[in-house]
């Protein structure tokens, strides 16, 4: 990971060096496209030199940049602003106008710069925090302006599966950042919490074993949103390795009840009904996978024997790919 700004910038960085296809869900969230995720994406440079007015030249060195081919190459450019800065619009015009002369060109004696389509993180944010901030340039010829969204770190985890906005789920815990002495300091509103990462790295599990995300995304996923746990929680150990643990794996048979319970109450993304099934499935196919039969596993997950043994048959019957839709059809013929 690269070690450049705080360590919430190099976590953005990397996601967006390692998975940039996980941006696109976030451009169609702030700019209102409608991209389909099978665009192909370019990198481009993050390190900009500008010249100083006496003849030096300053790095800048920007959070993420990228290209979409099918879009005749329009570029997006997001910055991570941990704590609100009121020249970050400064840094964002300079970033901008030096990605806009790198891809100038001159034609019938004009010349033309196109701009990106920008927009800043902000993990910490109040009252005062505008939905927007705003770039004006008074030239010659009129005065031009354009919008800079902001985006607040203020979507449910609800929202972040319903809208595939996996690229926040690093960033999550700072919605808990206001509580974390009433979290150290009492296991009531810790679980809150804890229910919450839980269920981020459940519902992360099921996306790998139903194809939507592969196992290096999930794995990525859940190392980045352990080194921002680490980091925003150095003073308050016990919850930091409570939470880390979850992300880093450790918390590996919660009991069936919990989860559900969890996936009742979050609703996840399939309808509370059809959620609850899904879960108590998705958990019986991973100890199937472990080798395990119906007497371990109706005591593992304190579940009437005659009912995982009737998810277990289906399962069985979409073996060994084990597709959870699938299962859950047999289940309902």
């Amino acid at each position: 990971m690269p070690d450049t700004g705080t360590p919430y910038d190099d976590v953005f960085r990397t996601m967006t060096t390692d998975c940039p296809f996980l941006l696109i869900p976030l451009i169609n969230e702030v700019f209102g496209e409608q991209y389909t995720g099978n665009e192909e994406i370019t990198l481009l440079q993050n390190e900009h030199f500008i010249k100083l007015t006496d003849g030096k030249l300053k790095k800048k060195v920007t959070d993420s940049s990228i290209s979409l081919t099918e879009d005749n190459g329009r570029i997006y450019h997001f910055e991570c602003q941990s704590t609100p800065d009121g020249e970050i619009i400064i840094r964002i015009f300079e970033y901008d106008s030096q990605m806009a002369l790198e891809g100038a060109y001159a034609s019938n004696n004009k010349l033309v710069l196109e701009y990106p389509h920008s927009a800043i993180l902000y993990l910490r944010h109040n009252s005062n925090t505008p939905d927007n901030m705003e770039i004006t340039i008074k030239t010659p010829g009129g005065e031009v302006s354009y919008k800079v969204p902001v985006i607040k770190m203020e979507y449910s985890i609800d929202e972040i599966f319903r809208k595939k906005l996996l690229f926040l789920i690093p960033f999550y815990i700072f919605c808990y950042e206001k509580e974390f002495p009433e979290m150290e300091n009492s296991s009531i509103n810790f679980k809150k919490a804890e229910g919450e990462f839980i269920t981020i790295t459940r519902t992360l599990d099921y996306m790998c074993l139903n194809g939507e995300i592969t196992e290096y995304t999930k794995c990525m996923l859940s190392d980045m949103t352990k080194i921002v746990i680490e980091n925003i929680m150095a003073k308050y150990k016990k919850i930091k390795e409570g939470l880390g643990g979850i992300m880093g794996g450790k918390v590996l048979e919660y009991e069936a009840k919990t989860i559900l319970r969890t996936g009742m109450e979050r609703g996840m993304e399939f309808g509370i009904e059809r959620g609850m099934e899904k879960a108590l499935v998705f958990m019986v196919v991973k100890k199937i996978k472990k080798g395990k039969g119906i007497d371990v596993i109706s005591e593992e997950l304190e579940e009437d024997k005659e009912r995982i043994a009737k998810i277990f048959n289906a399962a069985m019957e979409t073996a060994p790919g084990y597709d959870i839709d699938k299962i859950c059809d047999v289940l309902n013929k």
